[in-house]
Order: C-alpha cells, then structure tokens, then sequence
C-alpha cells in the first residue's frame, strides 16, 4: 500500500449512523487522493464488506448493534492482519482507546474532530504509521501507571451505573456483601475517587464501562 500509487484511497466507513456516513462522503467527495467505496451498518456487516471490497482504509465505529467495532476489528485482522483501521468514535477515554489499539486499530479519532483531522488520520495510516488523537494520547499518558481493574471490579462497576445496591450485586455476582465492599473500596483507590457516583463517572468517562 504505497502512497505513490496513483489511484485514491479506498475507503470503507462502517458505522450505524447514516448521518455519519453520509458526512464521511460529503467531506471526501471533492477529493481525487480518496474515495468511499463501501458502507456498513454494524460488525458483521463491516467484515462481509471488507472481504468483498478489500479496502486500504476502514473507518469503525466501536458502539453499534450486534457486533460492535472492537469484535470487528479483531476478526478482520485475524483474516488480514495488515488491515488499515481507525476507529471513529464519541469516546475519548484512555481505556476505550487502548482497547481498540490492542485488538488492531492503527488510528483513533473522535467523530467531533472528522473535519479537521480524518484526511490526516486516513494518510497516516495508509503509510502504515499510528494516529492518536491528541487529547486521546495525552489521556492514555496520563493514566498509564495506574492499575487496572480487573474484570470483577468492572462487573461490580457496571451494577452500580445501573443503580444496584451492594446486595443486589452480591447476589448477581455470587459474592458475599463484604467482598462487594473490598472491590468498591479497590475502585475507589483505582480511580482516586470517593463515592459511587464518582466512579462511575470517571469510568464512563476513560471508557471503562459503557452505559
């Protein structure tokens, strides 16, 4: 995939939004250096249209019905392991982003900056080099020592967004109300916060849970 080539880019945009997509075309459709060549609703759909179409770069969204964008991404490296992906979306968390760099991504964007950064973010990646965000990269700086919780700490997070008491979750989970109440006490230290309702802002917020 050489940048000299002559022919545009060719891209695929994959997100359950018309609008965005429709958005996407709009901006590039003045432009001889790239080209929409395809569309997806969803995570399946991304991975029939990318075998079909083989594009040089995918624009993902991560949240969207049925298979969501993390999942697609994994699969269509797992086929094409030098697939070109960036991940568009509204979450500018560290934990969101890092996700989506370990299962493949090779570019992070959120959907509020596609005007002035998507041309960028497409051309970087294209040439095989990574594109952060800014404040996404300085946000996965900023918390890159700190610990993170482990899978049974996000699963009691997740109860108390949704307004769980800690015996309701203890019965869910299968725990005593006591050991619901050392891995609240562990997150509060984790997210340096003092109560339930600030945990779960700063979780939404690094896109350590998804409401």
């Amino acid at each position: 995939m050489s940048e000299s080539s002559s022919r545009p880019i060719r891209i695929l945009v994959v997100d359950d939004h018309p609008i965005l997509r429709e958005g996407v075309a709009l901006i590039l459709e003045d432009r001889t250096d790239m080209a929409v060549v395809g569309e997806a609703r969803d995570g399946v759909e991304a991975i029939v249209r990318f075998r079909e179409l083989q594009p040089d770069v995918t624009l993902m969204d991560l949240q969207m019905p049925g298979m969501g964008g993390l999942d697609a991404i994994k699969a269509i490296r797992a086929e094409q392991p030098d697939a070109r992906i960036v991940v568009l979306t509204t979450y500018d968390g560290d934990v969101q982003a890092v996700r989506a760099l370990k299962a493949g991504a090779m570019g992070y964007l959120l959907k509020s900056s596609l005007r002035t950064e998507m041309l960028d973010a497409i051309h970087h990646v294209y040439s095989g080099r990574r594109y952060l965000q800014r404040n996404v990269a300085e946000e996965i700086a900023l918390h890159i020592v700190d610990d993170a919780l482990s899978e049974r700490e996000v699963a009691v997070l997740e109860l108390v967004a949704v307004g769980k008491a800690n015996k309701q979750i203890a019965w869910e989970l299968g725990l005593s109300e006591e050991t619901v109440k050392a891995h609240l006490k562990a997150i509060f230290g984790k997210l340096d916060v003092a109560d339930r309702t600030h945990a779960v802002t700063v979780a939404v917020r690094r896109g350590i849970i998804v409401l």
